[in-house]
């Protein structure tokens, strides 16, 4: 198989191509920066680096041709975690640009498509959520999960004038190696080693490792049938578990103080309200503290059932993120050390 990778240097990116070579595919894998690819994926062989931006499709579509699958796990996801109103730029790139993808793939003759959509746009149920479920007032209200929303029904779209199948994959709040951008869990990651954080949130997320969704993601291709959603969200962890475990892998003492709801909120918005008037960036949010403070159980068992889909534990999660960062840092500074010898 011949794999087109987009977002290639991000958390799922980076391990779906990883994974992907590790099983014998080729991949061309599309990178905003090569020098950036270079360090994520200079280790690995039998992979193209075509440098575009998902602002752009027409610049790179012609690299296409010849590839037979097409993974979209590219996203403009900033306001997710960061302040202000991003939606112009997260409806071209996360909407308007994946059917300007899906529309090129299909012209270029790639045979399937697997699109990375969020289980933040599951809304609640009276048991467990799943597939089936609508989207909630909550997951609208963020401009991030309602791209998404607005990304699948766009898919929908696009699925009854064309030909070109394409599957959905909506993970849940992914941890692993190779985060270096890092994404909203490996800056939790990397502030809860630095001992930054001054206490527990209330609430929880469902948790999945990035390697597993890029596993489900592959199984997609053969598995998946057209124009059908598969959550692989994971197990829902409370944050407080998600401290305790990081303890357990990484040595460092978990932060004692739980933070309430209410209070969480105030320190967001005026964190946001700071962030905003000096061009900053703020790790806590008002709809991401919502967000988490409001966790509801989704299933995976379509993704069990029809892909194979398999999830390891949090504690090997999070012992390979760990591991991950603290090889960064180690690497980072024996470079500074061979600089100043020279």
């Amino acid at each position: 198989m011949k794999a087109f990778v987009t977002g290639a240097t991000g958390l799922l990116g980076n391990n779906l191509v990883r994974l992907l070579v590790q099983q014998g595919h080729e991949v061309k894998a599309l990178v905003r920066s090569k020098e950036k690819a270079q360090k994520l994926l200079g280790d690995v062989t039998n992979v193209e680096s075509i440098q575009g931006d998902m602002e752009n499709v027409s610049g790179f579509a012609k690299n296409l041709e010849g590839c037979d699958v097409l993974f979209h796990t590219a996203a403009y996801f900033r306001e997710y975690y960061q302040p202000g109103d991003h939606w112009p730029k997260l409806e071209k790139i996360n909407v308007l640009g994946t059917v300007e993808l899906l529309e090129a793939a299909d012209r270029h003759g790639v045979k399937k498509a697997v699109h990375v959509s969020s289980s933040g746009v599951i809304g609640e149920a009276d048991g467990t959520a799943n597939e089936d479920t609508a989207a909630s007032g909550l997951a609208l209200d963020n401009l991030y999960f309602r791209s998404k929303v607005e990304t699948e029904k766009a898919v929908a779209g696009f699925l009854k004038t064309h030909k070109m199948p394409v599957v959905m994959i909506l993970p849940g709040w992914m941890y692993g190696p190779g985060d270096a951008a890092p994404t909203s869990a490996g800056q939790l990651v990397q502030d809860f080693l630095g001992r930054k954080l001054p206490g527990v949130l209330n609430g929880g997320a469902m948790i999945a490792d990035a390697r597993d969704v890029a596993q489900a993601m592959i199984k997609a291709v053969d598995k998946g049938k057209n124009g059908e959603r598969y959550i692989v969200g994971g197990k829902l962890y409370k944050l407080a578990d998600i401290m305790h475990t990081l303890e357990k892998v990484s040595g460092v003492p978990a932060p004692k103080f739980r933070i309430p709801t209410p209070l969480a909120l105030t320190i967001a918005w005026v964190s946001q309200t700071i962030a905003r008037l000096t061009g900053g960036t703020t790790l806590l949010t008002v709809s991401g503290i919502q967000t988490i403070a409001n966790p509801h159980q989704i299933s995976s068992e379509k993704a069990v059932r029809e892909l194979g889909t398999k999830f390891r534990s949090l504690e090997d999660t999070l012992k390979d993120t760990v591991n991950w960062y603290r090889q960064q840092a180690t690497q980072s500074t024996t470079l500074q050390r061979e600089v100043v010898k020279t």
